[in-house]
């Protein structure tokens, strides 16, 4: 399994990380099997697995459920847990949840933005950390791309420097303009990771129901559908009901 210092000592090699989102224990047994590099157990559950409108909807008491799962599916692969909306609200607060989810057999945590002092008490308790800059799922407003302005642009990129001097050995780089993913990645030292950030980022995370076509919903604009897993579902679904109905007595 890769350690967060082994994905750190990956950037300047030219070899790509690979992220992938999983939930439970079959998906995270297959993403271990293709070769993953990281599973993230993404608060994104809320709305692929839970059916709900916003990440805010997911809490800790969830998260435990999923990420004992994947690591349980996924022994041998370094796995992110998130940290739900709220959880990382304090210090303290957040280093309680963090320590939950390392004893339930994740390698890291990922929290969203530069929440005051929650980062370095982490580091001094020797979690491992991957930030999230950019787009913020949990707190935006909209989801339109971030960055786009110089004064936008500006703040990403002094915060991706802040996290980076906090010891985060990866940052997730979300929807932002390609360019500026370019430059954000060439001023830090820890691996940054891209979902909308362009092509030079030194890896890239995609959500697994958008990358193995297992909804029928429009993609976002920076995700790719590797397989269609809906359709397949849904006509092996339909060859089983057909079987029961065509079944002699």
């Amino acid at each position: 399994m890769l350690t967060a210092e082994d994905i750190r000592a990956l950037k300047g090699t030219g070899r790509k990380v690979s992220m992938i989102t999983a939930y439970d224990f079959a998906f995270a047994q297959m993403a271990e099997a293709a070769g993953v590099d990281q599973i993230l157990v993404g608060d994104s559950l809320a709305n692929t697995m839970l059916g709900y409108k916003s990440t805010r909807e997911i809490g800790m008491n969830e998260m435990q459920i999923f990420v004992a799962a994947v690591c349980r599916g996924a022994p041998n692969t370094h796995v992110v847990a998130d940290m739900p909306y709220l959880s990382d609200k304090d210090p303290q607060t957040a280093y309680d949840n963090a320590k939950r989810f390392i004893d339930l057999g994740a390698a890291s945590v990922k929290l969203e933005g530069t929440p005051e002092g929650v980062i370095e008490y982490l580091r001094s308790k020797d979690i491992p950390v991957c930030a999230h800059l950019g787009l913020l799922p949990q707190t935006a407003e909209n989801f339109k791309q971030k960055g786009k302005t110089e004064e936008e642009a500006r703040a990403i990129e002094e915060a991706a420097k802040f996290v980076d001097s906090l010891g985060c050995f990866e940052t997730v780089l979300e929807h932002i303009p390609e360019e500026l993913g370019k430059k954000i990645t060439s001023e830090v030292n820890c691996v940054t990771i891209g979902i909308g950030g362009g092509k030079f980022t030194d890896g890239h995370v995609l959500v697994m129901h958008d990358a193995l076509g297992m909804h029928p919903r429009k993609l976002p604009p920076f995700a790719t559908k590797f397989v269609d897993m809906y359709s397949l579902g849904v006509e092996g679904m339909r060859k089983y009901v057909e079987s029961v109905r065509n079944e002699s007595p």
